[in-house]
């Protein structure tokens, strides 16, 4: 082997590794030029995934599920009956408050209409015969009296005198008695018997509400229009507020969650006009900047490239609108803002 055959060996070898590298250099350098935001013709690029709002929907009360009325990606409006409890039990005693609600409404009636003509002129009459039967035994005293002063107390006895003192107190007594009831129909209730009255009432009307509230929780609601995601519970399950029916995705607002590095956040608005689109549907949506981060984060691995797998960027939502529903949740999407170059 000739001597300078070794040294050119050596020397080949650095060659190769120079070449290599060099071509490792540009493989990084094109990559970076093709996935870098794009920023030369006055737009930036951003990346991120479709992100929408999830509801849990659960019935206020307890109870057994009577029928489901809505199944998984049907749409639903606001408003729509989605599930049903049984509430015959509280229908029953709905009706048992109803009822003593009519009583105690017809008792406060009864209160502020008063004494009836009938019954007033019943009053007078027992008045009237009292006072007769009052003055009647008061002439009998008198009779008595006058009797015995003529005889010295030998034509009437004590004994009579007595009784006849008595019968003449009793009947004065029921004259003043019969008098009282005659001014008390004529005045008729208290006041105070009225509002106790008013105040019963009101609560049996309480308690009708009351009922007629817990069986419309009965009907489970959709809050907003959007689309069924899950059916957590069946038609025999009992129901608490704890356990979800269903699981509501809403279809508006809807956004586009991307990230942008902080050499171009000073170019991104809220309010700046964007446009979405995904590989399924290229055709652009129209959008707009709704919400910056105030604080950087480390790139989600699911939307970032390699290179900036470990960078810090910021949390940017663009809210899209998508009217025909193309738009899925979590689905990849890209972004574009009309941006300063």
């Amino acid at each position: 082997m000739w001597p300078f055959a070794r040294p050119a060996a050596a020397m080949n070898r650095k060659k190769i590794a120079v070449i290599v590298c060099v071509v490792l250099l540009l493989a990084g350098a094109a990559a970076w030029w093709t996935q870098r935001p794009s920023t030369a013709d006055g737009n930036l690029t951003l990346y991120g995934n479709v992100d929408v709002r999830q509801v849990a929907l659960a019935f206020d009360g307890n109870g057994r599920v009577a029928a489901l009325h809505a199944q998984e990606g049907q749409r639903v409006r606001a408003g729509a009956v989605l599930a049903t409890l049984d509430t015959r039990t509280l229908q029953l005693r709905r009706e048992a408050a109803r009822a003593e609600a009519e009583v105690q409404e017809q008792a406060l009636r009864r209160l502020r209409a008063g004494s009836r003509p009938e019954e007033i002129a019943q009053a007078r009459s027992r008045l009237v015969a009292a006072t007769a039967e009052s003055e009647r035994a008061s002439q009998e005293l008198v009779r008595l009296n006058a009797v015995a002063d003529i005889t010295a107390g030998r034509g009437i006895s004590a004994l009579e005198l007595d009784r006849a003192r008595a019968g003449a107190r009793v009947a004065r007594a029921k004259a003043d008695e019969a008098r009282d009831a005659l001014r008390l129909a004529e005045r008729g209730a208290r006041v105070e018997d009225v509002a106790g009255a008013e105040a019963g009432l009101q609560a049996a009307q309480a308690q009708v509400a009351l009922l007629e509230h817990d069986i419309a929780l009965g009907e489970l609601r959709a809050p907003s229009d959007g689309v069924i995601r899950a059916r957590l519970l069946e038609v025999g399950d009992m129901a608490t507020p704890q356990r979800p029916a269903f699981a509501l995705a809403l279809t508006q607002p809807k956004w586009v969650r991307v990230y942008v590095g902080e050499r171009d956040l000073g170019r991104v608005q809220p309010g700046m006009a964007a446009r979405v689109w995904t590989d399924s549907h290229p055709q652009a949506l129209p959008g707009r900047v709704g919400y910056i981060s105030a604080a950087a984060e480390f790139t989600p691995k699911s939307v970032q490239t390699e290179e900036l797998r470990t960078s810090l960027v910021y949390e940017v939502r663009i809210v899209v609108d998508d009217p025909r529903d193309v738009l899925r949740l979590g689905q990849p999407a890209n972004a574009q803002l009309a941006v300063a170059p």
